[in-house]
């Protein structure tokens, strides 16, 4: 659970490649929301994980984040930090079942027990080849690469603390990487024994691979590329099989991504757009049942990117500029979404669409952040933060916001 005060150790060597800056203040009181805010990092540069990343260790008591100077890990209730790997390095996510963080440097893939520091190097990875996810029982990793020749440039994995934000010609290098057409391969990693299978290929551009929390054997992945001109979403076994599409367009322009999954592993959420920029959604596929739901947003209330708490009771968003695809005049907030379905009077048909709401509260005044870099909020394991990552101070550090109000006479 985290505290609003409390001091922060960082190590040494952290310190000494961090330039010397104002920092901004540890906690205080968001005066148009009523919310408390606490700053969780002091490293400038330093950032919690990508959205649909797990960056939170297995027992919930810690929270894994970037800085220039490699990996930190923060305990919830202490805010006490420790560096737990050096150096340039690749986050890939933190496991659901052990204490280790998997990362990628010079080639290969690691782990690293966060409390012990005990490292592993898994196995060395194809030519062009890059890792995005560990499945549940931390016995399987997942990735891809460019076969033959070609080269890959990925504008959407997660960004490293020198890369936080996103380039400015992301929509042009978006259309020609998808132009290209190169060959791919959707590889797996045996984690006990470094070897290397392939599942899948295809021409098309597959990207944001992201494991079920729960079933060992499904793997979420994407046909990368403008959204308004692919079929994004899809699920494959780790044999290969039932390679499967989560969702059909019905409308010219009708857009959908940034999927992630429930805690439980039982939907996919994903941002629905019909048609693109006009009306939003945040929709779910139950993957057992085929079932869908749709809460409803307002324009203002769209996000860049959305997540779920563990018992699947609240949403939130961080949120995003008029330059973002929603164009929202008034847009730039963390919030809190309580769905609410809409009661079917008429025909039950389980293959209808269950429509809801979103009920929206503001968390977060975002109005001097900059949103080439994309906050990525998540909740903590407790359900009562918010964590995101930030700039509206200038440099990057991550922050989390309580989910309930402060009292009046908070400070």
């Amino acid at each position: 659970m985290l505290r609003p005060y409390g001091c922060l150790w960082i190590a040494a060597a952290a310190i000494a490649q961090t330039p010397s800056v104002e920092q901004p203040p540890r906690t205080w009181i968001d005066k148009d929301t009523g919310h408390r805010i606490v700053r969780l990092t002091d490293e400038p540069g330093s950032a919690s994980l990508y959205f649909n990343q797990n960056g939170y260790t297995a027992d919930g008591k810690k929270m894994v984040y970037t800085t220039p100077a490699g990996i930190s890990v923060l305990d919830l209730a202490t805010h006490a930090v420790k560096a737990v790997v050096h150096g340039r390095v690749r986050v890939i996510v933190t496991g659901r079942k052990s204490q280790k963080v998997y990362y990628t440097r010079d080639g290969a893939v690691f782990s690293t027990d966060v409390d012990s520091g005990a490292t592993r190097e898994i196995a060395k990875l194809p030519a062009r080849g890059s890792i995005s996810t560990v499945n549940a029982d931390e016995t399987l990793l997942a990735g891809t690469y460019v076969e033959g020749e070609g080269t890959d440039y990925n504008p959407n994995r997660p960004a490293q603390p020198q890369t936080l934000d996103q380039p400015r010609n992301k929509g042009e290098m978006m259309e020609q990487r998808l132009a290209a057409k190169l060959p791919m391969a959707l590889f797996l990693v045996d984690a006990r024994t470094g070897q290397t299978r392939v599942i899948h290929r295809a021409t098309d551009w597959l990207n944001h691979l992201e494991f079920s929390p729960t079933d060992p054997s499904l793997l979420m992945f994407c046909h990368e590329g403008p959204w308004h001109k692919i079929d994004r979403i899809w699920t494959i076994r780790t044999d290969g099989t039932k390679l499967t599409k989560i969702h059909t367009r019905t409308m010219a322009m009708e857009i959908f991504g940034h999927e992630f999954w429930s805690p439980d592993g039982k939907v996919i959420w994903y941002d629905l757009q019909i048609p693109r920029g006009e009306d939003f959604w945040l929709a779910g596929f139950e993957v057992e049942t085929g079932r869908r739901t749709w809460y409803h947003l307002q324009r203002n209330e769209w996000s860049i990117h959305f997540n779920v708490t563990r018992d699947g009771k609240l949403f939130c968003g961080d949120g995003g500029d008029p330059g973002q695809v929603a164009k929202a005049p008034d847009g730039r907030w963390i919030y809190l979404f309580r769905p609410e379905l809409i009661q079917n009077r008429g025909i039950d048909d389980p293959s209808f669409v269950q429509p809801g709401v979103l009920r929206a509260e503001k968390l977060v005044n975002m109005s001097k952040h900059q949103y080439r870099l994309e906050p990525n909020v998540s909740f903590t394991p407790d359900e009562k933060w918010v964590v995101f990552r930030s700039n509206m101070f200038g440099p990057t550090y991550t922050f989390a916001v309580e989910v309930a109000k402060a009292a009046p006479d908070a400070k």
